[in-house]
């Protein structure tokens, strides 16, 4: 009987141990944005073991960001999506606090089940839209009313609670751009980069400490031109004023960028030739990767607003000219077939679109690293 119990406790004994043991190799494994813009063995190396596990389509749905809700897709549409593993995230637009949360959940499930990577889960949770993007968040004052730096970061401490509590990780927020614009002025933080440079850097700060991906948007800059990209295109003519706000953001460590379907008309080197930035090589590589040196996620605008949707092959022109994200195209099994066709003919498309997964697939490490398959 001494013998017995002792086993007993020697296996109990063990068992905690093995429990600690895990428990602790998961904290070392455990990674966070801070890690994002910093060299990490570790990350780098559990970032080429998932890329190296997956599919070619596979690869090319982690660019691919539909919508769902009311001014997005079905959830029928996504659910087949997801079967088909032809996407790798999802914007969550226009429902309630509830119903986002619940599918989160659900996606998130059905990812472990067929062993898949986890999704990124986006919103427009901006201080002036956060409380019609998603019923019954908590309420915050809009952009253009905040006084101070510490309402601005009190603002996003309270945004990114709520998204917490749904498990939305990525914010397409803040808006960078100056208040000129009727379009983009009552969502900026004003007219002067001497508040809206600082203003929009303690919102990203606060959002990232909460392990939330933030987005400086929408460059090359909204504030000064005439329209509104949602129903045509619109023109920067001259100089791009507002290019200027995104260095001090970039050096602070924002880890995304979000690409207007704005047409800039100026002097050479950044001349997009009348096509929409988001589609622009000049504007997307040499501009913003190359020049600005930003090494985050970069993501267009919808896609099927009409400053880009009317223009044929947009999709494939977007990643063409360097966009890590396709966010809402018109038709994300379409984007799929599309991407991945030249994916396997054109080697430079090829290594463009490796590059785009694997900033991807480092983004969802540091921002839900134990939803990973094992």
């Amino acid at each position: 009987m001494l013998k017995l119990l002792q086993m007993r406790i020697f296996q109990i004994t063990a068992l905690i141990l093995i429990a600690f043991s895990a428990s602790i190799n998961a904290q070392e494994s455990k990674f966070n944005l801070t890690d994002f813009h910093t060299y990490n063995l570790e990350l780098n190396e559990k970032v080429l073991k998932h890329f190296d596990a997956l599919t070619d389509g596979e690869k090319v749905a982690q660019l691919i960001m539909p919508a769902i809700g009311p001014y997005g897709q079905t959830e029928a549409t996504i659910n087949q999506l997801v079967i088909d593993k032809k996407i790798g995230g999802l914007l969550l637009l226009n429902g309630t606090k509830s119903e986002f949360t619940t599918w989160v959940k659900k996606y998130n499930d059905w990812n472990l089940e067929m062993g898949t990577l986890p999704f990124l889960y986006s919103a427009d949770a901006e201080a002036s839209l956060v409380n019609r993007k998603i019923k019954n968040s908590t309420p915050v004052a809009k952009a253009n009313t905040l006084k101070t730096l510490k309402e601005v970061t009190e603002v996003a401490k309270i945004i990114s609670k709520d998204l917490n509590e749904i498990g939305i990780n990525y914010n397409f927020a803040p808006v960078v751009d100056m208040s000129p614009n009727k379009t983009v002025g009552w969502r900026s933080f004003g007219h002067e980069p001497d508040s809206v440079i600082p203003w929009s850097d303690a919102f990203i700060q606060e959002t990232q400490r909460h392990n939330i991906i933030a987005t400086a948007k929408h460059f090359p800059g909204h504030g000064y031109v005439e329209g509104d990209t949602h129903k045509k295109l619109v023109y920067i003519k001259g100089e791009m004023k507002e290019v200027k706000n995104y260095p001090p953001l970039i050096e602070n460590g924002v880890v995304s960028i979000m690409i207007a379907h704005i047409a800039v008309d100026n002097e050479t080197p950044f001349n997009t030739k009348g096509m929409p930035a988001s589609i622009s090589k000049e504007i997307v590589t040499d501009l913003l990767r190359d020049s600005l040196q930003f090494e985050g996620l970069i993501v267009t605008d919808a896609m099927n607003m009409l400053g880009v949707s009317t223009i044929a092959g947009s999709n494939v022109k977007a990643i063409d000219a360097g966009i890590d994200i396709l966010l809402m195209p018109l038709n994300a099994a379409k984007a799929h077939e599309e991407i991945l066709a030249k994916y396997m003919t054109d080697s430079v498309f090829k290594a463009k679109v490796d590059l785009a997964c694997k900033r991807i697939i480092r983004a969802k490490l540091c921002t839900e690293g134990d939803l990973f398959p094992h």
